[in-house]
């Protein structure tokens, strides 16, 4: 996925996270959602390489405990 070079740093990585996160959802029709300050991505995550969850992590996205990804980088404010 191309973005524009012009586009805020934070943007593009938000983008390319979830580009990489979309390979392998846990949940299609409802792939996000919010609570506490905290975005929460239903992705498969044990269907990741560790490479890819170190550059998910670099990008603000953590493996859950019950599964999936969170972000306090991106959730609400």
């Amino acid at each position: 996925m191309d973005t524009p070079t012009d586009t805020p740093q934070a943007w593009r990585e938000l983008l390319a996270a979830l580009t990489l996160l979309s390979r392998h959802p846990a949940n299609p029709a409802s792939p996000l959602y919010c609570t506490h300050d905290t975005l929460h991505v239903c992705a498969d995550d044990t269907a990741f390489t560790p490479h890819e969850i170190d550059q998910l992590e670099q990008w603000g996205f953590h493996v859950h405990s019950d599964g999936g990804f969170y972000s306090f980088q991106f959730g609400s404010a």
